[in-house]
């Protein structure tokens, strides 16, 4: 059976927080405890998303958690980090659904949004009453987005889209989808707009058998002839640089989430490995080959730990870079991925059971590994920052 967590801090990092911040990680740890582990691995096995929780937790402000305003709760970014680490260490799809509410449809009318659009948005997906997607990816384009086919055309009253997008996290169940497309009339360049999803042309399907993200909405988006009126565009966007500024957001809470999932395995091998007797009945944390995973382990989150609290104070202080953001997220996920593998082989053959929750981080954080830039272009991102040589 699945250990209780009992905290993963081996530098102190709690010195590092504020007394705000470490509240904020304390309610999301609760929260998480309380309501997300009990049904997780149902979840998981179901294939289905935990809907119920969404209303909790937009009352306890996670979603645009960092944002000012419109009913947001205006958290610091390191905050926000802490949000998302908890609620990775409870399931990646359930951070990757608040991600998307909130880097990825929030942020963006939020950044780039007309008042009114603000106005009549940002307030009701604060607290989960209404659910965005964001579709850039599509079935031919993934990390070269500026290929995308989806395209806009300009008519007297607005725009016709017409497009495919796959990969889409809550796509099925979102009231407004963030659609980026190439304006025929502006030489097809890249702007933003909001699609609400009940309009005519606008289809959503979900992809089945996953193996990873169970607990989380995949979908494909097909517009065909969709018709929105001129002030759905969001004004503020022109170019890639829109969606990848999203990106970015999104990017900073992945790398604070999948710490969370490490911890997890952590310090259910530990437990594990301290209660497990074998060979002269002795705990198999008692042998050194055990003690060096351990070692690894906590080595590799501290100092992810203390990356990501950099990166966010750098972002905090507006001195962020997006190199900055590439570099956490490269090394955070591979580090976090690397810890569900190790865990895994410590509980042997219980380890791939949903007795434990390391096969199921270890799926998921596969695909963690890929979406918002794979490994490899994030170090493609690095390279060109520290060479001034882009290599894409």
């Amino acid at each position: 059976m699945a250990f209780p967590f009992q905290g993963v801090d081996f530098l102190n990092f709690d010195s590092l927080l504020t007394e705000d911040e470490r509240m904020v990680r304390d309610t999301t740890r609760r929260f998480v405890e309380e309501n997300l582990i009990p049904i997780i691995e149902q979840c998981n096995r179901e294939g289905r998303f935990p809907r119920e929780l969404v209303k909790p937790m937009g009352e306890l402000g996670f979603f645009g958690a960092n944002l000012e305003g419109y009913g947001c709760a205006g958290m610091s970014n390191i905050e926000y980090g802490l949000v998302m680490q908890e609620l990775e260490r409870g399931d990646s799809g359930l951070r990757s659904f608040v991600s998307v509410q909130s880097a990825l449809v929030m942020y963006p009318i939020y950044a780039f949004g007309s008042e009114e659009q603000k106005n009549e948005w940002l307030p009701k997906l604060a607290t989960g009453e209404k659910l965005g997607c964001f579709g850039l990816t599509e079935p031919d384009f993934g990390s070269n987005p500026g290929g995308m086919r989806t395209r806009a055309r300009k008519t007297a009253d607005g725009y016709v889209l017409n497009g495919e997008k796959m990969w889409i996290t809550s796509g099925s169940i979102a009231d407004v989808a963030v659609i980026w497309a190439k304006v025929e009339d502006e030489d097809d360049r890249v702007r933003g707009f909001l699609v609400e999803t009940d309009r005519k042309g606008f289809e959503a399907r979900d992809v089945h058998g996953k193996w990873s993200l169970r607990a989380s909405v995949t979908s494909g988006l097909s517009l065909q002839d969709v018709h929105v009126p001129a002030k759905n565009l969001l004004p503020g966007t022109g170019g890639l640089k829109s969606p990848l500024m999203c990106l970015n957001q999104a990017r900073y809470g992945i790398s604070w989430g999948v710490i969370g999932a490490a911890m997890a395995c952590y310090d259910t091998a530990l437990q594990y490995t301290q209660t497990r007797k074998q060979f002269r009945d002795q705990p198999l944390a008692s042998h050194q080959l055990v003690q060096e995973k351990l070692a690894w382990m906590i080595t590799e989150i501290s100092k992810a730990q203390l990356l990501i609290h950099h990166v966010g104070k750098l972002k905090d202080a507006g001195k962020v870079g997006f190199e900055h953001i590439s570099m956490a997220k490269r090394n955070n996920v591979w580090m976090a991925l690397e810890c569900t593998r190790i865990s895994r082989d410590m509980l042997g053959g219980n380890g791939i059971t949903d007795d434990y929750p390391i096969m199921r981080h270890m799926m998921n954080l596969e695909s963690v590994k890929t979406y918002e830039g794979t490994h490899d272009i994030h170090t493609l991102i690095i390279g060109n920052s520290v060479t001034g040589i882009p290599a894409f």
